[in-house]
This record gives structure tokens, C-alpha cells and sequence, in this order.
């Protein structure tokens, strides 16, 4: 049987460079790691992959576009990581609930990164979850331009069909 949530081969370089930069940005912004370096870049990308928390990016385009998931996300998010790296990011947010996102995006603008969010995110299928305990940091390319930002959490509980 074929994985739906495996990293096509295809991404595996950029995947490989995206993860030195959440790595690298998060280390800066917040002092901490996101997991352990061993400064073997392919390694540390097949780790972020494997981890068992969430981690999350979009680009610095207007309109965001997500370009990483490891494979927590794309199960949490119900999509193959060719399907998640089209989505614009605002789509991970139901439409009354994207304005607090967007200041909450802003704020990490502003800030270099936010810890402690809690919100409720939506999957590719309309299943509606809790996500806690959020960190969410600024992202550079190697050449210190902005390269969007990401997320990650631990905690997130699927919510009720019926609730509002």
C-alpha cells in the first residue's frame, strides 16, 4: 500500500533546505531547538519529518502559500504533501476565524515569534481541531531574507462536528 503521507522524492531537496531554515530561524528566534542538531542536514530533515509533534510553513508570498507539513501535519491536516505545498495558508483557518489569524501572524511580524497560541484550525476534509500550545517563528532563507514563517505544537484535540 502506498503512503499518502510519505515525502514524494521529488521534494526531498527542498524539504532537506527548508528544514535547515526552521531549524536555524527557530533556534535564533526563540534559543531553543526544535530537536536535536546533528549537523547533517539530510539527517536532520528525515528527523523533522519523522517527529512526532507538528511542524508547519508558509511562504512570504501575500497570500501565503504552505511549503512545509512534516509528516504529523499532513496526517493532522489530511493531505499528501504535493496537495499541502498548493494550499494557501489562510485555507488551514475557517473563514470567521481567519482575521484573528492574520493579526496573530502580524504580531509574529512584529516580534520575531509568539508562543502559547491556541486556535482552531480545519483539514483538507473539514474536520475541525484544537490546536495548544503553538509556537510560531519567523523564517529567513540562507541569505537572511524573509522566507515566511512556521509552527509547531504537540497538543491539538479534534473538536465535535456539531460545535461552534
Amino acid at each position: 500500500m502506498i503512503d499518502p503521507y510519505a515525502l514524494p522524492e521529488d521534494l526531498r531537496d527542498a524539504w532537506i533546505v527548508r528544514t535547515r531554515e526552521l531549524l536555524d530561524c527557530f533556534r535564533r528566534a526563540t534559543g531553543g531547538e526544535l530537536l536535536a542538531r546533528s549537523g547533517n542536514p539530510a539527517d536532520e530533515a528525515e528527523r523533522l519529518f519523522a517527529a512526532p509533534f507538528v511542524v508547519v510553513a508558509h511562504g512570504p508570498e501575500a497570500d501565503p502559500i504552505l511549503n512545509y507539513a512534516n509528516r504529523a501535519g499532513l496526517e493532522l491536516w489530511e493531505m499528501s504533501a504535493t496537495d499541502f505545498i498548493r494550499t494557501p495558508s489562510r485555507l488551514t483557518a475557517e473563514p470567521a476565524l481567519r482575521e484573528a489569524r492574520e493579526k496573530l501572524l502580524a504580531e509574529t511580524t512584529r516580534k520575531g515569534f509568539v508562543s502559547g497560541y491556541e486556535g482552531i484550525r480545519i483539514g483538507s476534509t473539514g474536520r475541525r481541531f484544537l490546536i495548544q500550545d503553538v509556537t510560531i517563528w519567523n523564517v529567513a532563507d540562507a541569505a537572511g531574507d524573509g522566507a515566511g514563517q512556521a509552527a509547531s505544537f504537540a497538543k491539538w484535540r479534534f473538536l465535535d462536528p456539531e460545535m461552534n
